[in-house]
């Protein structure tokens, strides 16, 4: 029996506006994912991840502190990164933030392992980007290793061995929920089966069956390891209002902000309403009504075979009292949809 499909939310924390326009201070964009948290744990979700950036366009540089006080305020909802960079991180400390949430949230702590679409943490913590695989590739092949909470002797070229090496604190029962974050490459896709951990697709742009070969490759690399494979879920940005024209109007300012802001970076021409119009309809934005939401999440689910979608619910400036009743309307209209679509 294929277990039943979960619901998630992620956020990277986007700074937002208040009332008057004005960008709301970091803390107080910090509070209100926290309040948006709460709000998604009251409805039953599955799962809240804060993504973790290094620029003033998004609040969180810390996920595991904010999803400590999470913890704190939730009963039932997984805690997850989304993602944590790897690469210019310890993984040895990454293991001990999570483990410790682990305890703070009595065994909710997930963790989703990623290079990042983003590069300011290299310069900030010291790390030579021309070694951008590489970092990454060691230091998954170091927390693959601790994965087992067993004495550790492991040795790689970037930094010095271990030697029966225990790490603390331990996760309290089973092993740490590890989800390998993939934007698109198939490296990427047979490392996760490698280290046989469950595969997370960021799809922010066009037709999610396009990411149909690389489920394949992944099931394939399974086979070929003879291993069962892990869970593969999807995220991938949206919004929810009561009708299609009301989301899309209220959305697209903001998104058209956010994405403008990137695309300039990275040498992208400014977005245009027919491919925001087109994203939503054919692509990967799931914007619109609750019912429209639904479908395109069960399609996509149905398409991929999935068994978790999250919702990237934040988007620029987009204010937290609209992002709070998109929340209400995904856990109390949108996931009963998906779920009797489903069947």
């Amino acid at each position: 029996m294929t277990a039943p499909l979960e619901f998630g939310l992620d956020t990277f924390g986007d700074v937002t506006k208040d009332a008057s326009g004005a960008l709301l201070p970091h803390a107080q964009v910090i509070r209100n994912v926290v309040d948006e948290a709460v709000l998604a744990d009251e409805l039953g979700l599955d799962f809240i991840g804060l993504g973790e950036h290094h620029r003033g366009d998004f609040a969180i540089s810390s996920p595991e502190t904010v999803l400590a006080a999470i913890a704190a305020r939730t009963k039932r909802i997984q805690l997850g990164s989304a993602v944590t960079v790897l690469s210019s991180d310890d993984p040895i400390r990454v293991f001990q933030r999570f483990a410790t949430l682990d305890a703070l949230s009595n065994g909710r702590a997930e963790v989703i392992l990623g290079r990042g679409s983003f590069t300011e943490s290299f310069p900030l913590f010291g790390f030579d980007l021309r070694k951008y695989e590489e970092l990454f590739e060691e230091k998954l092949d170091l927390f693959a290793a601790l994965l087992p909470q067993q004495p550790v002797s492991w040795e790689g070229k970037l930094r010095p061995p271990l030697r029966d090496q225990l790490v603390y604190p331990p996760v309290e029962n089973g092993r740490l929920k590890t989800w390998i974050g993939v934007g698109g490459s198939p490296q990427s896709v047979v490392r996760a089966a490698h280290y046989d951990l469950p595969l997370m697709l960021a799809i922010i742009g066009g037709d999610p069956a396009r990411f149909a070969p690389f489920v394949e490759l992944y099931h394939r690399a399974f086979k070929e390891f003879g291993r069962p494979a892990q869970p593969i879920g999807v995220h991938s940005p949206g919004y929810v209002a009561e009708t299609d024209e009301q989301a899309r109007e209220e959305l697209w300012p903001d998104y058209k902000a956010m994405r403008d802001r990137i695309g300039k970076e990275r040498g992208w021409p400014p977005m245009g309403r027919d491919e925001f119009v087109n994203e939503a309809e054919h692509g990967s934005l799931y914007v619109g009504s609750p019912e429209t939401v639904a479908r395109k999440i069960a399609k996509t689910a149905k398409a991929l075979g999935v068994s978790r979608f999250q919702l990237k619910y934040s988007a620029g400036p987009l204010p937290h009292e609209k992002l709070m009743r998109s929340i209400e309307l995904y856990g109390r209209k949108v996931v009963p949809m998906v779920r009797e679509m489903l069947g």
